[in-house]
């Protein structure tokens, strides 16, 4: 990150052929469709090539960082369809090129570990909710229609179960 942060292409170029499958896989899970994902992957490795100073090493793995950045700038996607685009997860859609699956590196990451512990201490409805908005890319308010759970109650369980894992974290 370093050499991509001074301006270095190579380094983008090793990144993105290290990665870039991996956060399409997430992009296209979230999004549920090529074209938009393939969009969304480019708009991410642009948000890296810009923002690659920022990122601190004592606090995620790489991976972890871009991987962040992949589901959130799918999920603003997502979100910018509106409320009627929303749709259920479809697993057919999963590019198989044979390495470890993104979600497979991140669990074998220290970060991923520790994330893993702390989510096996909240209650079974905070980790489901939690698991589903953040892992599964679900929007607050599809959430709330799948728990058939008013909005915001939805987000207050979200809201504590995130200051629960915080608090774990930091411990």
């Amino acid at each position: 990150m370093p050499r991509i942060a001074s301006g270095d292409r190579a380094a983008l170029r090793q990144l993105y052929q290290a990665t870039s499958s991996k956060l399409f896989g997430v992009c296209l899970r979230i999004l549920s469709d090529r074209d938009e994902s393939e969009d969304v992957l480019q708009e991410v490795y642009l948000t890296i090539w810009r923002r690659a100073d920022r990122f601190e090493a004592g606090r995620a793995s790489v991976m972890t960082w871009i991987s962040t950045i992949a589901r959130n700038r799918a999920i603003d996607r997502l979100r910018a369809r509106g409320p009627l685009a929303y749709a259920d997860q479809v697993d057919e859609l999963e590019i198989d090129d044979g390495r470890p699956s993104a979600e497979t590196l991140l669990a074998a990451s220290q970060d991923g570990q520790a994330l893993g512990r702390c989510l096996s201490e909240l209650d079974e409805r905070t980790r489901t909710v939690i698991r589903t908005a953040f892992f599964e890319g679900v929007t607050y308010e599809a959430l709330a229609q799948r728990m058939d759970a008013p909005l915001g109650t939805v987000k207050s369980w979200i809201r504590r179960g995130l200051l629960k894992l915080r608090g774990c974290l930091e411990r």
